[in-house]
């Protein structure tokens, strides 16, 4: 039987896995210097967590996740984890951060797992990389994940993004919302998609969030979360605007942005791809100051965002901005017989202990398979030795750019081969 992977699961073979590395290396300092620390979560939690913390009328919790029981006695209802801010908030509060840290910056790269329709940039196990600031109420904080969004997205080199950002208040004031947007809905539903109506009883705010253009229109006359803002809400929505403003970024206010999950308060924010077409989500999040007591722990407010990694990744490349692919190697050694492939395999590990990438063939082939291979490769040299060069103790060193070659003493082998790599 041949095996292929599952359905929205996929393989990243090495020549993409250079692209994650390069995005990876731009996430990692950019959080260094946003004084972020990198939390690293397991990929199986309770349940319960994502049921509490996510929320029960999510599409998440209700249809995506990846659920099962354990073999313990009783079994325990485990998840493949869909999202991570809930897993961050169930470790800030277990380990005790609040106690030891006023103000927590941390950051996560990973993979996630949901239960949905395959589509471009997005799969059943898709990868995320995320950003939360715990201990802090103010609205600096909002503008201070939203700009690392922006800095993130112009270190990959996408520049072609809108932010959309909106409020969706205190839940008091969520709430008197949700009673009247209801009301409006329940007036058009006959107007609505099958998925909307669906949606409307236990997750009205979620029906502004659809797509589809009749959706759009019947809910073009729909109440704004705006008008039910109690004064601090209000302020506070102000200030992060006038701040990311500031920076010389100008938002775009939208009254749709919801966000799908239920722990969300106050701010919320998206960053949309231009270069995307339909699927344009790149990332976003919000302020979400109730999760940290939903999982068991003392209040403390919270915000943050997370990024789809596999979108982060066609944007960049619909930018223009990956970069070139790097050689494989530095230097080939290369034997001619079984004396010099001998020497050839400890004269590799010698240019390695040197901080030099180098191979030597492992299939016996010709010196000109051995070449062609070398520059397939993108080697800087070439290192070729036979019978003659290991009686002479000098080796045959190629600079493959250039095209010169010349020889080199044995016990001179890793300056010359360095100095060739190094030259470029």
């Amino acid at each position: 039987m041949t095996y292929q992977s599952i359905k929205g699961f996929r393989d990243i073979l090495p020549d993409e896995s250079a692209r994650w590395q390069w995005m990876e290396g731009i996430i990692h300092a950019l959080m260094h210097r946003y004084g972020c620390g990198e939390v690293r979560l397991p990929i199986v939690e309770a349940t319960d967590l994502f049921s509490r913390g996510v929320g029960q009328g999510t599409d998440i919790v209700g249809k995506e996740m990846y659920t099962f029981l354990d073999r313990s006695v009783p079994p325990e209802s485990l998840t493949l984890r869909p999202e991570l801010t809930a897993s961050a908030a169930r470790a800030y509060v277990q380990h005790s951060i609040a106690q030891a840290q006023q103000l927590a910056r941390w950051y996560y790269i990973g993979p996630m797992f949901r239960y949905e329709q395959p589509q471009a940039g997005r799969y059943r196990q898709f990868h995320q990389f995320g950003m939360e600031i715990y201990g802090s109420p103010h609205p600096e904080a909002d503008a201070e994940v939203i700009l690392a969004g922006a800095d993130l997205l112009g270190a990959l080199g996408i520049r072609n993004y809108r932010l959309r950002i909106n409020s969706l208040g205190e839940p008091d004031e969520r709430t008197a919302y949700r009673t009247e947007l209801l009301s409006y809905l329940r007036e058009h539903e006959a107007e609505l998609s099958p998925e909307s109506v669906r949606r409307m009883e236990q997750n009205p705010l979620r029906v502004l969030d659809s797509k589809r253009e009749q959706d759009v229109a019947a809910t073009a006359g729909a109440p704004r979360m705006s008008d039910f803002l109690g004064e601090e809400s209000r302020v506070h929505f102000e200030a992060t605007l006038a701040l990311v403003r500031e920076a010389g970024i100008e938002p775009v206010i939208d009254h749709r942005l919801v966000r799908g999950l239920d722990y969300y308060t106050r701010t919320a924010f998206e960053f949309q791809g231009m270069d995307l077409g339909a699927q344009d989500a790149l990332g976003g999040g919000g302020r979400y100051d109730r999760l940290i007591e939903e999982v068991g722990g003392k209040p403390a407010p919270s915000v943050g965002f997370s990024f789809g990694m596999e979108r982060l990744l066609i944007a960049a490349e619909a930018a223009g901005a990956l970069p070139a692919p790097a050689p494989e190697i530095d230097a080939y050694v290369i034997g001619l017989d079984d004396a010099s492939r001998r020497w050839a395999m400890g004269a590799a590990g010698r240019l390695r202990s040197h901080g030099i990438a180098a191979e030597c063939d492992l299939l016996r082939r010709s010196l000109k398979a051995q070449m062609r291979d070398a520059n397939r490769k993108g080697a800087r040299c070439a290192v070729i030795v036979g019978e003659s060069e290991l009686a002479a103790r000098e080796a045959q060193v190629k600079n493959l750019g250039a095209g010169e070659q010349k020889s080199v003493p044995f016990d001179e082998l890793p300056e010359a081969v360095a100095a060739i790599v190094n030259a470029g």
